[in-house]
């Protein structure tokens, strides 16, 4: 007698009955092996996708916490290290513990930057990483903690709050590419020279040709071709630092607390803890949406399991050097354009993280890529941010008034530590730390409007709105 069709084979997830492509075909293709001459153009892919984004935390943190050649080398071959191995858990997972089994990358959060730049600027005479790194654990366990049963908070979450957020990470990092594009260095002879503001513009204007222009993969990659021809214009004009490629060495795994052994400041701690719930909401929406992409929806097992790989992660990270780990969005957006939904394919861009952080060599030569560079091509990176978060509000019902003033008010106290940056000078230090940061004051705030306007004394509510991929 056949088998059952609503009997699930072992091993896989039980499908709809309405997909009856699924259930002719013996492998979903979340589990499908590709030939390698599909499996690695589809892997290179997500690399090119994900590695401007992997970078760009420790390039941006360890300059504003004034680190060396050297000292930023570590930190990019750890973030890319990191990246690897939560990237592999995520997609390979330890069946019931950790990993989504999903074609889903982790890695070093952007939206971490903006906070942790605030607790380097409280922090001094050494103390910055050893103070960010000790927040960013406590993030971890506070992750792991919340993790299970994060599914009942989501509804104070939704794409109005995250919306505000994502947009507040874009807008308040802005400042950083200006600074770049001038030279980085406010100290330096040449801070703010037409020399480096031409290369800026340059590098820029090279983003948005490619942009224009190219096709297919060409386009994906137009970021990292930018990075590329602005440092090979830089190096024959003396513009390009060549030292850290000669004291790094070839093949080397990161040291265990190599900047320091992590401090605990309840401000600190507190100011990432927030953070960390944008990432778990960021991450949690990536799940929804990439299960739906591949056909395999995501339930409150998945996300669980999904976030406690982001815990595990932020957790560890510090360890090594790492940062605040998060969802990957521009790599669900790879996968809903390839339609390659092979979780292999990006166990194998994890692996190739994982190999590219153990040779700080390759973290030399990313060094490599001069200050006003960097500032055109994140002018790009970072706007896009905020675009993401426009879009997600664009979604979130602006139709209503009162989410309207939710947004304003919102939007208003994050921008304040910007527009004003003395605006909280008179205030306890640990509120400097909180509320300097746009994206912590903007969270609490936004948090706190969804509450007053959508839940403290209403007796029926509307069900939320489902979760977007950013």
């Amino acid at each position: 007698m056949a088998q059952p069709a609503s009997e699930p084979a072992k091993g896989s997830c039980s499908t709809p009955p309405a997909h009856t492509e699924d259930a002719v075909t013996s492998v979903h293709p979340v589990d499908e092996k590709l030939h390698p001459s599909r499996l690695v153009p589809a892997a290179l892919q997500h690399i090119a996708a994900m590695y401007a984004g992997v970078v760009t935390p420790p390039l941006i943190i360890g300059q504003a916490v004034g680190l060396d050649l050297e000292g930023r080398t570590r930190l990019i071959a750890a973030s890319l290290l990191i990246a690897g191995v939560a990237t592999l858990l995520q997609t390979l997972g330890v069946k019931g513990f950790v990993g989504n089994r999903l074609p889903f990358v982790n890695a070093a959060s952007s939206a971490g930057i903006a906070p942790i730049l605030a607790i380097a600027e409280t922090n001094g005479g050494g103390g910055q990483l050893p103070a960010i790194y000790g927040a960013v654990m406590v993030a971890g366990v506070f992750c792991l903690a919340v993790g299970p049963f994060f599914g009942r908070l989501l509804r104070f979450f939704p794409p109005l709050v995250t919306g505000v957020v994502i947009t507040l990470i874009g807008v308040t990092l802005m400042p950083v590419p200006v600074a770049w594009a001038q030279g980085g260095d406010k100290a330096a002879a040449d801070f703010g020279s037409m020399r480096n503001l031409a290369l800026a513009a340059f590098t820029l204007g090279v983003i948005l040709v490619v942009q224009r222009f190219g096709r297919g993969f060409l386009k994906q990659v137009a970021l990292l071709l930018g990075l590329l021809v602005g440092t090979l214009v830089a190096l024959p004009l003396g513009m390009a630092d060549v030292g850290a490629l000669k004291s790094a060495p070839v093949a080397a795994l990161p040291t265990p607390f190599a900047f320091g052994a992590p401090e605990f400041q309840p401000a600190a701690i507190l100011s990432l803890c927030i953070v960390m719930l944008v990432l778990m909401t960021e991450s949690s929406a990536g799940m929804l949406a990439l299960g739906e992409i591949c056909d395999r929806r995501a339930d409150s097992k998945v996300i669980t399991r999904g976030l406690r790989t982001d815990g595990l992660a932020t957790l560890i990270g510090p360890v090594f050097g790492g940062f605040p780990t998060s969802a990957f969005a521009q790599n669900v957006g790879v996968v809903s354009l390839t339609r390659v939904r092979s979780r292999y394919v990006v166990a194998v861009a994890g692996a190739t993280l994982l190999v590219l952080g153990a040779f700080p060599v390759l973290g030399a030569v990313v060094s490599l890529v001069p200050m006003p560079v960097l500032g055109g091509a994140g002018i790009v990176l970072f706007g896009s941010i905020a675009v993401s978060g426009i879009r997600t509000l664009s979604e979130a019902g602006l139709d209503d008034s009162s989410n309207i003033i939710l947004v304003a008010v919102a939007l208003g106290a994050g921008i304040i530590p910007l527009a004003a940056p003395a605006f909280y000078a008179e205030f306890p230090a640990w509120a400097q730390t909180v509320l300097g940061s746009g994206i912590s004051a903007g969270a609490l705030v936004a948090v706190s409007l969804n509450l007053f306007f959508h839940h403290l004394g209403t007796r029926s509510r509307q069900p939320v709105p489902a979760l977007k991929s950013s």
